[in-house]
């Protein structure tokens, strides 16, 4: 990455000394770091109620930066920094590396809110075979929503294949090798179109996903709750 790398990491209490639990890796959206998803929305702790209460299996949540360059990375391959390897290949290592519970077996799951929700979709489906479902929250679909959200301009980016930074192109062409995927979007989200487009788009070619719309907006009382719903569905399909 030319720069910092951190990963926050979860172990359910009294499962240090398990081989190869499941990982769910979390993404955060913009302006986050790898604290986001336990200081803003106590992923840990939700998680950690649903083990406790036999409600999902135990497993490993890893929360990795998006590498910290400029107001978000997008998760995708730059110029001056591959945040994508980054991602799936040395987040993966690290984990394994570092935690017995983890292991070469480990299931792993990829979800995220917003760019990280981009980030989730779009690296699920352009490599499947590295995980066993995928999960997006209020997520941004392409690369071009970011000025939503940044004050950096687009051309920062400088994707050299404009259709590597669509998520739907990667599910459309992996799709008979996707694991199971699921997104949701609040009603009053600035990215519920782009949502909803995404969803028509699979369903014209067939691609099998699941896709709900909630209350609520672009906000981390919407993610909080939401993400019981991802920890659900990843435990169903690992």
């Amino acid at each position: 990455m030319n720069g910092r790398g951190d990963i926050t990491i979860f172990v359910p209490p009294g499962c240090e000394n398990e081989r190869d639990l499941p990982v769910h890796m979390l993404l955060h959206g913009v302006y986050g770091s790898h604290w986001a998803w336990a200081m803003n929305g106590g992923a840990h702790q939700t998680a950690n109620r649903l083990i406790q209460q036999g409600e999902i299996k135990p497993m490993i949540l890893a929360m990795p930066s998006d590498g910290l360059w400029a107001d978000g990375s997008g998760y995708l391959p730059l110029h001056h920094a591959n945040y994508e390897r980054w991602i799936v290949e040395d987040v993966r290592d690290a984990v394994v590396e570092g935690l017995p519970s983890a292991g070469d077996e480990s299931k792993w799951c990829i979800a995220g809110l917003s760019m990280g929700g981009y980030g989730a979709l779009r690296l699920g489906a352009k490599y499947p075979h590295l995980f066993t479902a995928i999960s997006g929250h209020s997520s941004i679909t392409h690369y071009n929503q970011l000025p939503k959200f940044v004050d950096d301009s687009i051309e920062l980016y400088e994707p050299q294949d404009e259709n590597d930074v669509d998520a739907a192109h990667w599910m459309i062409q992996n799709k008979d090798l996707l694991p199971p995927l699921r997104f949701d979007c609040g009603k009053d989200d600035l990215l519920i179109e782009e949502n909803r487009i995404l969803h028509r788009r699979l369903d014209q070619h067939g691609i099998g996903h699941d896709y709900s719309e909630f209350e609520g907006g672009h906000t981390w009382d919407y993610w909080a709750l939401h993400i019981e719903d991802t920890f659900r569905f990843f435990d169903s399909v690992s």
